[in-house]
């Protein structure tokens, strides 16, 4: 290739990393200004961009703050269970501790409120590709069969992964993740997709730099309470995670949101939010045991980015997506 279009491939790239790293209502704008095959070659060219750029700690900001506090190294917890503040957050909340990790059941929306987990960086269990059945929780109280979602149009979604629950904790944990206690409603897209890549940077790209990860995933319920035929599980709107990490006396932490309807190659950066707007929308205050300070400085920042790692693992990611 010449010189002069090699120039212009390279200078579209870094010219498309920026434009994905402006403010959403920036770029939604542009999209309604613009002819599409623009807007959409370009955000083809800068989303795989910035997602390197981004890992590679080049572009965006994290929600980072100073932080000498406890550590709870082993707990599936960091900084307590989240706590119902409000609506929409049901009022029916039974936590359940499973081992590993730990799930907010509510029995009026027949699937979990939040659930949250903690992955540590070394990866000790080989991961049988063979998946075990989903069951009954007994101890849930309005726990669905699994049955209950057959030709629904959703997907039985792990709150608590899979994949990150069993290569640190082995079968047994691994099989209380396929309990429906564990379980809701997720559009396929959002499950095999978006969903899929943040769990995946969770399970394996974050630990190797960050150390130990705890996270709170859960679903968007709304007050209106769409459900699933027959079976009256209710149908959340949308699904959120809340990621943390302590390294080097710094706390890292974000959250993403994801509707229901996302498309399945969508990337996650465009989704992020910061963690007091997701308590606003959810009802739940997450680290409760973090002092007020602190709290304030974590959950007002919205970063935008999804966190550095290594050169490996932004590639390596890439591929993943099929990229």
């Amino acid at each position: 290739m010449r010189a002069g279009p090699a120039l212009a491939l390279v200078v579209f790239a870094a010219y498309s990393d920026w434009f994905v790293h402006q403010p959403r209502e920036w770029i939604d704008a542009k999209a309604s200004e613009w002819p599409s095959f623009i807007v959409s070659a370009i955000l083809a060219t800068g989303d795989p961009a910035g997602d390197i750029t981004d890992a590679l700690g080049i572009t965006g900001r994290d929600a980072v703050c100073k932080y000498d506090g406890r550590v709870p190294s082993g707990e599936t917890l960091f900084a307590g269970a989240p706590v119902r503040r409000k609506a929409p957050a049901p009022d029916d909340i039974k936590i359940f501790e499973q081992g590993d990790f730990t799930v907010g059941w509510s029995p009026s929306l027949r699937h979990p409120a939040w659930c949250a987990y903690h992955v540590v960086p070394e990866i000790k269990f080989e991961v049988d590709p063979k998946r075990p059945n989903f069951k009954k929780d007994g101890k849930a109280k309005s726990s669905p069969a699994p049955s209950a979602y057959k030709a629904t149009g959703y997907d039985r979604g792990h709150m608590a992964p899979n994949y990150a629950i069993a290569s640190r904790y082995g079968k047994e944990m691994q099989k209380k993740t396929f309990l429906m206690s564990n379980i809701a409603p997720q559009r396929p897209g959002l499950n095999r997709g978006v969903w899929r890549d943040v769990e995946h940077r969770i399970s394996k790209a974050w630990p190797r730099k960050w150390g130990e990860i705890w996270v709170i995933a859960g679903p968007l319920d709304t007050q209106e309470g769409n459900k699933l035929p027959e079976s009256g599980i209710n149908l959340p709107e949308a699904f959120w995670q809340v990621v943390a990490a302590v390294k080097d006396g710094e706390l890292r932490a974000f959250a993403v949101v994801f509707e229901q309807d996302v498309p399945r190659r969508e990337w996650p950066t465009r989704h992020l939010t910061s963690i007091r707007d997701l308590e606003e929308a959810t009802g739940l205050d997450f680290f409760p045991e973090l002092e007020r300070g602190l709290q304030d400085e974590i959950e007002t920042q919205t970063p935008t980015r999804l966190w550095p790692t290594s050169f490996i693992d932004a590639f390596a990611n890439i591929w993943f997506r099929g990229i």
